[in-house]
This record gives C-alpha cells, sequence and structure tokens, in this order.
C-alpha cells in the first residue's frame, strides 16, 4: 500500500509553480493597471438568510458556509493557512504548545480595536472562543495572551483555527456583535416571507488594523433562485454569484468568469443499522454507480467519491478504490430477492439535502436499489433535522459541507452528526494520518454510510473583478479585491492606512 502523505504535502508540491504563474500573472496586471479604491460589490448567494454569529450555525450544512462567508468580513481569526501550507499570523503574532500538544498558548497582537471600539484582549478572545471550542477543550486568558488546554493531544490546533467558526469577536450585548475584520456589517433586512431574498450591506472599516479595504461597500442578496443569480450576472447587476452546478456548462459557454475550488460538499446515503444478515444484505445490494452520477447526471461538474474526506483534507482519499467489486455484483446477481418487508413493502429513502441535486441522486439510488432487488422508494425532501440518526429499514441521502481544515475534528463532526462509529478524534501527533486512515476504512467497511459524490464550489464573477484570491477549500477573501471601473478612485481616502501596509 501506498505510503499516507500529508495532507497538505499535495499542495505544497505545487505551490513552487502556482507560485511562479501567479508572480507573472500579478507583474503583467501591475505593468498596466493599479489596485483602486471605491465601489461597490453586489453578491447574491443561494441561501434563503444569513447570520454572522458563528454561535448559531450547524457543523455539515450549506447554510455554515454561507454564514462564514459573511463572518469573514467582519471577523478575524488567530490565524491563517496560505496556499503553501504555511500558518500566517492574524490576531495571533506568535503561538507555541507543549511537547504533548495539549496545552497552546497565543500572544495577541497590540493595538487592534473592534469596529465598536473595544480593545482586543486575551479576555475578549477567550469569551468568543468558549461558546466555539468542542468538548474537552477549555480556554483561559492573562492581559494578551490566550492559553487553550485540551484533555487530549491537539497537533491540528491550528488547522482548526484557521477554519470553521473559530472567529474572534465581541458581544456588543444588544444582539450585535462587533468584529476587527475589513468590513462593518450596517445593514441586515432578513426576508420574514419565504420565497423573498434577504439583503446585507457591509461599509469599509476605516480602523481596520491590517488596512482599509480596497471596496467601499459590498451588498449581499441572500435567497434568489439559481436562474436568477445567472441572469443578474449576464446583464451586469451582479459582480459575485454562487453558480448552481448545472448552469456551469451555460455560463462558460457564454464567456463568463467561473471560479472553481476543490470538492468541498459531500453527497452520501446514511444506510440502515443492524448486525443481522438480511441488513447486511441489503446494505451490499444498494449499488452506488459513482461514476454514472458524476459524469452523466451531474454533467461531470462532479467527481465519484470513495472516501468520505475528500483528498485536498485527508491526503489519502485516493487509496480507497471507486471500481465497483465485480465478484460482489456476480454474487448478487445469482441471489434470489430478498423476501424480507423491506422486498415487499418499500424502504423509504429519505433526502435530508435540500434542492433538486439531491433529488436527482436519490432517483438514481433507488433505480440502482430496486435493479437488486431492493424496493426502495423515494420519499421526498425531509423535514427532520439535518443528519438525523437512520431508523429501521430507512435510507437517508445528506449533504455535507466541510468548512474544517483539520480532517479528523472534520470527521468527527461528520461522525456525531450521522451518529456512526466513535466521533473521537484520533489522539497524539504521531501517526496521526495512519490512525485517521485506519478509522474511515473502518466506517466504510461497516457499510453504515457510503459515499456518493463530492462537488466542487462553482463562483461566477463579473469581468472588472480584480484580485479574487479565495482559498481553494472555498474561502473567500475579499479584503484585498477591487473593481476596475472607471467609477472609483485610484487614491486611498485621506489618513487611512493601505492594505498595502498590513502587518
Amino acid at each position: 500500500m501506498r505510503s499516507i502523505a500529508s495532507r497538505w504535502r499535495a499542495g505544497i508540491k505545487r505551490a513552487p509553480f502556482f507560485g511562479f504563474a501567479a508572480a507573472l500573472c500579478a507583474c503583467a496586471a501591475l505593468a498596466t493597471k493599479l489596485p483602486r479604491y471605491g465601489g461597490v460589490l453586489r453578491i447574491e448567494l443561494r441561501e434563503a438568510a444569513l447570520s454572522p454569529d458563528p454561535r448559531e450555525w450547524k457543523p455539515g450544512t450549506p447554510e455554515f458556509a454561507s454564514n462564514e462567508k459573511l463572518a469573514a468580513l467582519i471577523f478575524d481569526r488567530l490565524v491563517s493557512l496560505d496556499e503553501y501550507g504555511r500558518f500566517l499570523p492574524q490576531l495571533a503574532v506568535e503561538w507555541s504548545h507543549d511537547p504533548a500538544f495539549q496545552r497552546w498558548v497565543f500572544k495577541l497582537r497590540g493595538g487592534v480595536t473592534f469596529s465598536d471600539g473595544s480593545a482586543l484582549s486575551g479576555a475578549e478572545a477567550e469569551a468568543a472562543l468558549r461558546p466555539l471550542l468542542p468538548a474537552g477543550m477549555r480556554a483561559s486568558s492573562s492581559g494578551m495572551t490566550l492559553t487553550l488546554q485540551s484533555a487530549a493531544a491537539a497537533p491540528d490546533m491550528l488547522e482548526q483555527l484557521a477554519s470553521g467558526r473559530y472567529f474572534i469577536f465581541h458581544d456588543a450585548g444588544d444582539g450585535r456583535l462587533a468584529g476587527t475584520g475589513a468590513f462593518i456589517l450596517t445593514e441586515a433586512s432578513h426576508s420574514r416571507t419565504d420565497g423573498k431574498p434577504s439583503f446585507y450591506t457591509l461599509q469599509a472599516n476605516n480602523s481596520c488594523w491590517a488596512g482599509r479595504p480596497f471596496l467601499d461597500r459590498v451588498e449581499i442578496t441572500a435567497g434568489l433562485p439559481a436562474l436568477k443569480r445567472l441572469l443578474d450576472l449576464e446583464l451586469g447587476q451582479a459582480d459575485v454569484i454562487e453558480l448552481a452546478p448545472e448552469l456551469v456548462r451555460r455560463a462558460r459557454q457564454e464567456d463568463l468568469r467561473v471560479w472553481t475550488s476543490d470538492p468541498v460538499t459531500l453527497f452520501g446515503l446514511r444506510l440502515p443499522d443492524g448486525d443481522g444478515a438480511e441488513q447486511a444484505r441489503l446494505r451490499e445490494a444498494i449499488s452506488l454507480d459513482r461514476v454514472t452520477m458524476a459524469g452523466v447526471l451531474l454533467q461531470r461538474q462532479a467527481q465519484p467519491a470513495a472516501a468520505l474526506l475528500p483528498e485536498w483534507l485527508s491526503g489519502y482519499a485516493s487509496l480507497f478504490s471507486i471500481e465497483p467489486d465485480s465478484e460482489s455484483e456476480r454474487e448478487l446477481r445469482g441471489t434470489p430477492k430478498l423476501s424480507s418487508a423491506a422486498a415487499g413493502e418499500p424502504m423509504l429513502l429519505r433526502v435530508d439535502a435540500p434542492g433538486e441535486l439531491a433529488k436527482l441522486l436519490g432517483d438514481r439510488v433507488a433505480l440502482n436499489a430496486r435493479q437488486k432487488g431492493v424496493n426502495l422508494q423515494l420519499a421526498g425532501k425531509n423535514q427532520q433535522t439535518h443528519l438525523a440518526p437512520a431508523a429501521p429499514a430507512e435510507v437517508r441521502l445528506f449533504v455535507w459541507r466541510f468548512t474544517l481544515l483539520s480532517a479528523p475534528a472534520e470527521l468527527a463532526e461528520l461522525q456525531a452528526s450521522l451518529r456512526v462509529g466513535d466521533s473521537a478524534a484520533p489522539g497524539g501527533a504521531k501517526g496521526e494520518l495512519q490512525q485517521l486512515y485506519a478509522k474511515e476504512r473502518k466506517l466504510l467497511e461497516d457499510r453504515r454510510v457510503a459515499p456518493l459524490v463530492l462537488l466542487p464550489e462553482y463562483i461566477g464573477l463579473s469581468a472588472n473583478i480584480r484580485d479574487w484570491m479565495p482559498a481553494r477549500w472555498g474561502e473567500w477573501r475579499l479584503a484585498d479585491a477591487w473593481l476596475d471601473t472607471p467609477a472609483v478612485s485610484s487614491a486611498p481616502p485621506s489618513e487611512t492606512p493601505s492594505r498595502t501596509q498590513r502587518e
């Protein structure tokens, strides 16, 4: 078996080439144009309502990712991760840990204030992180020092703090959260009617510790249908849109700018529990034609998934095979159809994931199952809690949006939601990836959960956006983006620091 590479090794190996290419592109751009200050960036998103409060987000949901995009404009984290796999200081300028990776100490950046004028301190960082930290981890502070203590080894602490919900904010006490980020949320109009969009306005933070952003304002419209978003981009009424997978081909045919992330969304099945032979045969009979789903149903805008975690996150997903087990297929074809109640009465396939895409995948799964003698019927969209545990003789199609840069933490969150296996993250720095690989292999061999396809994020961009440099895992970085339009200024507002003066 091939050795398991570091989860960031692939990105680091590609970094020199991409870094050189990016430098060439940057030099070519600078030769003709310089960044300009001013302008309004118009963004259109799929989700109907957003919340900048990380304490309200539910892990794994599509709403989590949309909320994170809004929060990243307002708040900062302690550290960030760049495309080279390097951790960069943000609100923390230094960090250290004990030999057991259980005690992490962070020295905070001085002179930083929240948008309401409050000063950043260890106590503020502790208050923000305390409700967000996982079980077994606690925070304490003293002056400008923050300490995180974990009951188990946490060698992936920086990966966790550089992603997900781990933003630093100040609770103003009146329901508003103040941040230290590039923008300030000045207006939030949540729709009270189903099908109506919500609106959010953010103004540039002139006092941002990292320098004023180039944009004057960001306007977000949330809850628009996929076709409406694409039409607005085509007509020049939007600058950045979330692009539905089924519309990617059309957008490219019309020569629109399309940015694609690494695979960040998993569609999979939660199969029935039970250790009896009949339950095992039921799980075996539900065939997963992943290649057809990704290549035909999704028009090659997705990729078949043999593992739960994507390759860019785990580093070992390629060790799992997506080829069908020919011997098992022949055995199933030669075996009489199941005579259980599941074969006589329809077994339900409930779709926990929203949207037509999930229903399309559910139809395909049900068709494949019926071809193997399992009377599986699509029950439609499930109205219960996201990723609720599967009932006996019931299959659930779920969606999981990856948001953490820590593979052990992400797998633990997924397991906890699906209620399969031991959701405790592997402990210890030595052999961490080997332990994680063995844990995921055991999950797949138990046949309680089956991955289907992995889907990237598609973003449509207008022609006048410059320095659009998101992370490959889907995180947007709009503080340095600017608009190349005649209406905006080429100089920063007076007495405000430039983005190029970032520490």
